[in-house]
């Protein structure tokens, strides 16, 4: 939080919430969790990085209670399994298209591929080359 305040956070920061805030079913609460990320995504907007920020929230459960659509068939995804169960995945910043729901196919590793996208690296092996980067979301500055 004292990163966040003083603007000194790095280029990529991954944060998983533990405990009480994680919203895992049996053992927490939906709304401790939303309201622990409330908190830090306020703390992020007001922070002296703001201006250049992209924060993706996102969730790793296997569908959980958010789905209700089954996956589509996994021929032509490039592997065996093909797509999972949809999660929600929500992105906050300057940049993001207001009011957008974006309906390009993504998975959990087009944030990889964001990521390699914004600082120009290698491609990494086992990313669906069909799956989106988040670029659609986003406004180009």
């Amino acid at each position: 939080m004292r990163d966040i305040d003083a603007g000194r956070l790095p280029s990529v920061v991954f944060y998983k919430p533990v405990g009480r805030y994680n919203q895992h079913p049996a053992y927490t609460d939906l709304l401790s969790g939303d309201a622990h990320i409330a908190d830090i995504l306020e703390r992020l907007r007001r922070g002296p990085q703001w201006s250049r920020m992209l924060v993706i929230v996102t969730y790793d459960e296997n569908g959980g209670f958010w789905d209700h659509v089954p996956p589509p068939a996994g021929l032509g995804w490039g592997d065996r399994w093909g797509p999972a169960t949809r999660i929600p995945a929500l992105i906050i910043s300057p940049f993001a298209k207001r009011g957008n729901i974006d309906s390009t196919a993504y998975d959990t590793t087009s944030i990889l591929k964001l990521i390699t996208l914004r600082f120009g690296l290698e491609p990494l092996p086992g990313v669906r080359e069909r799956m989106g980067d988040l670029t659609a979301a986003l406004n180009t500055p």
